[in-house]
């Protein structure tokens, strides 16, 4: 169990008073496990400061322009794989399955591609598990991190701090890919209106907007692992 991923998950979170209130024992948790280093421990640490130094009206009408309002910066894992593909749907379904098949029963009402949510599962799991299970997503993290950085957003550093623990480096190529997509600034109505526009669902050869085979590893991580004798 990694606690420091819970902290993360918290910290990605819509933020409330009670997360303000508990940015002491957060931090101490952080700093005990140790499994967050470096540079990335130190930005880390300046996320926490702010979150807990800021007014919490202000925290949260930065979150909404963030995460809520610009499709660029969805935490919904997902959104930056399938988009509208009927392939979305099914992911869905199994990502919710693993949850469930290890314990996490989750709301009718959650999407089961919620970043949060997703670390809250992962830190319920081994830590080699949860970095390799990560690491799937490492593409997406760094992208997200990238484009807070432009920002000038202290999330970056969650994002960060994510990218330290996964077991796999993201691979630039499939970064640059999600890069290319549109990510207008949280001001301008029009360019957020045009982003979140439904896109057509396709059908049929080539449907799939999945490029990392996101979908076959979340079905792998839900088999037994190979004995290293066999």
């Amino acid at each position: 169990m990694a606690k420091t991923i819970k902290v993360l998950s918290a910290l990605l979170n819509y933020p409330t008073a009670e997360l303000k209130q508990a940015i002491p024992e957060l931090r101490g948790v952080v700093d005990g496990e140790g499994i967050v280093a470096g540079d990335a421990s130190c930005t880390l640490d300046r996320l926490l400061d702010d979150i807990e130094s800021k007014d919490l009206y202000d925290l949260q009408e930065r979150y909404v322009l963030l995460f809520d309002r610009t499709r660029s910066l969805s935490l919904h894992l997902f959104e930056h794989v399938h988009g509208e593909s009927r392939d979305r749907g099914q992911a869905m379904i199994d990502l919710k399955t693993l949850y469930e098949s290890n314990g996490l029963a989750i709301s009718a009402t959650e999407l089961p591609d919620f970043l949060p949510l997703f670390l809250e599962y992962l830190s319920t799991r081994p830590l080699a598990e949860a970095a390799e299970t990560l690491g799937q997503t490492a593409h997406i993290l760094s992208a997200l991190a990238e484009r807070l950085a432009k920002r000038g957003s202290p999330y970056e550093a969650a994002f960060q701090a994510l990218l330290a623990i996964a077991a796999a480096k993201p691979d630039d190529s499939d970064v640059a890919e999600l890069l290319q997509e549109p990510d207008p600034d949280p001001s301008d109505l029009t360019a957020l209106d045009a982003a979140w526009e439904d896109e057509p669902v396709t059908f049929g050869p080539g449907a799939s907007s999945c490029k990392d085979g996101i979908i076959a590893r979340i079905r792998a991580a839900r088999r037994p692992a190979s004995s290293p004798n066999t």
